[in-house]
């Protein structure tokens, strides 16, 4: 980027990489607040608090049909935010402010959600991003209360630059990359559900924009999602570059290695059987990263053990003969589960998820052990297990061991916390392989909340304290001969993937969008330049430097538009 004035250049986060030109086209506003006049005494308030319900069944099925149509992060979003339609605390709040407030529906849903929000919001940490969730279910039930079309994306003919304050995450799981050519917004960050999933569809995205709110429809911009830059009224040079960029690879042609031949699996992250049959056909060499909690979302118990096999058999089969790393349960914080997690945690973050869900619910896990042994034993992939939220070399001896009664001899642990960083040395002892999460684990380093937009400098794995923890757990699996991967966000990073290899990770694993463009970067670089980069990463003040340094050291991101 160049040559343009700071006032027409919107400073942001980037998010997702790429270069495009675009008109722009805002997010249609949600309808305001409905009239707090109070029903007639003519109405019929039970039939009244009825329509409540109704218009609850109605939004909950009409996302959890979406969740059933769409495949990975898409369907994982999708479904959380059905389940939070279904949430009966919502619908109940609701009802008795019909009954006893006189309220008209569509006014005590909106205050009943503005009452769910507000406790979300106060219990912090990641409890609190489901606050957007719940705004975004009340604007959907208000809409469907009063008849009229719920906010979202445009519905235009022609492709769109999107901007907005942030997407619902309903909105952005139905993104449509044919029609939104970028996306800005002035909230969010760069692990928020707009980030993610604009990375997964490769639509360049700029998130934490100061001034995207003054952004207007056809206005004519270029998103640089790689620098984080939006500039207004692009000059001819400029439009000119981004048109004759190099074309970027849509698939991972051969396996992921440095330019002297330093090999670094590149696999991908998926959620179901449809996401890993599309990341086989990108090329993904295995999958790192296996989120099972789609299989769990919505429901009010777990699922049995015999469809927990078909749902892992159909995952496995796309990848037979290759690495399939599965991790368990992964419920709490912002995956509440009523079956395994409390209901009333002062601070879900820090509270019961992920492997610690185990302690009073231990069947659980023991069923889902037990489904995976199953579909393992009849597939020829090479399946691995982790768990998620270790934080002590006990917890980590305490999963291995129930690995082992089932027949799993891969067991390995996610390092999210920074203690697990730390000892990871400890951890490897007895676990096989280790994963880093880096999205909880730059959260839990910075204490920054990572859906938060005014935080959102703090919140990138860029920061040189997060470099240093990755170090420190590449460390520990040098010491032991284990291999340490990365399975975050941070693995996508075009820039930062060579920093990780230069730290000692030993795989990469994506959204498969993002592998053949990390892969073009890798072969670009030997290993001791990665490891020049990783110290020169190291080595800088802030993670806003630590990044300019590095990206100024690959020419080859210039030459791909990245």
């Amino acid at each position: 980027m160049t040559a343009v004035t700071d006032r027409s250049v919107l400073r942001g986060v980037a998010a997702s990489p790429g270069r495009r030109v675009g008109v722009v086209a805002r997010i249609a506003d949600p309808a305001p607040a409905p009239s707090p006049e109070p029903l007639a005494t003519s109405v019929d308030l039970a039939a009244a608090a009825t329509t409540v319900d109704d218009a609850a069944a109605r939004v909950r099925d009409q996302l959890a049909a979406a969740a059933a149509g769409a495949t990975g992060e898409a369907a994982e979003i999708l479904g959380v935010t059905a389940a939070m339609a279904a949430d009966p605390s919502l619908a109940d709040e609701a009802r008795r402010r019909v009954v006893e407030q006189r309220a008209s529906p569509a006014r005590a849903v909106w205050d009943a959600a503005e009452l769910v929000a507000e406790q979300l919001r106060a219990l912090g940490g990641m409890f609190a991003d489901r606050a957007g969730d719940v705004r975004d279910v009340r604007d959907r039930l208000v809409a469907e209360l009063q008849g009229v079309r719920p906010p979202g994306v445009p519905d235009l003919p022609d492709p769109f630059v999107l901007v907005g304050r942030e997407l619902a995450p309903a909105d952005a799981a139905r993104l449509d990359p044919d029609r939104v050519v970028a996306i800005v917004t002035s909230g969010g960050g760069p692990t928020s559900h707009t980030a993610i999933l604009a990375r997964s569809l490769g639509i360049p995205c700029v998130v934490a924009a100061p001034g995207a709110d003054t952004l207007v429809d056809g206005d004519h911009v270029l998103v640089d999602g790689s620098s984080g830059e939006v500039v207004r009224d692009p000059d001819t040079a400029l439009v000119d570059r981004v048109a004759h960029q190099r074309p970027r690879p849509t698939r991972l042609e051969r396996p992921g290695a440095t330019a002297d031949g330093h090999r670094v699996p590149l696999l991908a992250n998926v959620g179901d059987a449809a996401g890993a049959v599309a990341a086989a056909a990108g090329g993904a060499e295995g999958i790192g990263l296996f989120r099972t909690e789609l299989g769990y979302l919505g429901r009010a118990a777990a699922p049995g053990i015999e469809e927990q096999v078909r749902a892992y058999a159909a995952v496995f089969e796309a990848f037979a003969g290759r690495r399939v790393v599965v991790r368990t349960l992964d419920a709490g914080a912002d995956k509440p589960l009523p079956f395994v997690t409390p209901q009333d945690e002062a601070n879900p973050a820090l509270g019961v998820r992920g492997l610690r869900t185990s302690l009073a619910h231990p069947h659980v896990l023991e069923d889902q052990l037990a489904a995976i042994a199953r579909a393992a034993e009849a597939s020829s992939a090479d399946v691995w297990v982790m768990a998620p939220m270790v934080a002590t070399a006990q917890e980590a001896d305490d999963f291995v061991e129930r690995c082992a009664a089932h027949g799993l001899s891969r067991a390995g642990v996610m390092v999210e916390v920074p203690a697990a960083a730390l000892r990871t040395r400890h951890l490897l002892e007895r676990a096989t392989f280790a994963s880093l999460g880096t999205n909880d684990l730059t959260q839990y380093a910075m204490a920054a909340d990572r859906e938060l937009a005014e935080l959102a400098p703090l919140s990138t794995a860029w920061q040189p304290a997060v470099l240093d923890l990755v170090a420190a757990a590449c460390a520990g699996g040098a010491a032991t001969g284990r291999p340490v991967g990365v399975c975050g966000e941070a693995a996508a990073d075009v820039a930062l993937a060579p920093v990780l290899v230069g730290l000692g990770v030993s795989s990469l694993s994506m959204t498969a969008r993002a592998l053949p463009d990390v892969a073009a970067v890798l072969e670009t670089v030997t290993l001791d330049e990665c490891r020049d980069l990783a110290d020169v990463a190291r080595a800088s003040r802030t993670a806003d430097d630590a990044r300019a340094a590095v990206r100024s050291r690959l020419r080859v991101l210039a030459d791909l538009g990245l």
